[in-house]
């Protein structure tokens, strides 16, 4: 196979908590009196916490200091946190798991390859602690996608160089990550619309086909 690892960003491609990250940084904009919808709440998909309260705030009429923003950053942790405790295994849908169990026994490496801290705590969530064989997340990099850090890590762990392993990512700014960081890589969604992304999926599925 031309591949010896797939590594997987969490969110939007093994689960789906984009609404709680919207739920929680509209309790935090709302006692701040800022404006924040769906579409402001796009931009902050594969962006680190601080940098997604950035652009929150561009809409607030007021200043913060460096610590007041770290606080508001670590409320909208624990908002984000008590709705991932309403998660369980029901939210891993039969096609993920099935891919998945599948390029394991094809040999392959898993990776997840993530920018959020909380990472572990979903996948434990999932009924998948133990399941990947490395876990690069936001507890361990410190630049956020673009920049390919956290899939260079990922493959670190799994001693399996970037040119034998595939990024599979929803986002752009991931696509961008995998990239520049010498890994092939699949989009799915808008990011399979990406001239950079070397696969276009259409369904998770579909990374069977590339797997050969």
């Amino acid at each position: 196979m031309k591949y010896q690892a797939v590594i997987l960003d969490l969110d939007g491609v093994i689960c789906f908590t984009d609404h709680y990250h919207y739920l929680a940084w509209k309790k935090i904009a709302d006692d701040l009196e800022t404006y924040f919808d769906e579409k402001i709440n796009n931009r902050l998909r594969g962006v680190s916490r601080m940098e997604s309260l950035e652009i929150i705030l561009e809409n607030f009429h007021g200043t913060l200091s460096e610590e007041e923003k770290y606080a508001l950053a670590e409320r909208k942790n624990e908002e984000y946190k008590r709705f991932l405790g309403q998660m369980t295994e029901k939210d891993l849908s039969l096609e993920v798991k099935a891919v998945l169990d599948e390029l394991r026994g094809r040999g392959l490496k898993l990776a997840i390859g993530s920018s959020s801290k909380n990472a572990k705590f979903i996948l434990e969530r999932l009924g998948l602690k133990d399941y990947f064989d490395a876990v690069s997340d936001g507890t361990n990099i410190s630049k956020s996608k673009p920049d390919p850090e956290v899939f260079l890590k990922a493959a670190e762990f799994l001693s399996i160089p970037p040119d034998k392993s595939l990024v599979v990512e929803d986002a752009k700014a991931g696509i961008q990550a995998a990239k520049s960081g010498g890994f092939d890589a699949a989009g799915l969604g808008e990011a399979g619309e990406d001239k950079m992304a070397d696969y276009a999926l259409k369904s998770f599925k579909e990374l069977l086909k590339i797997m050969i």
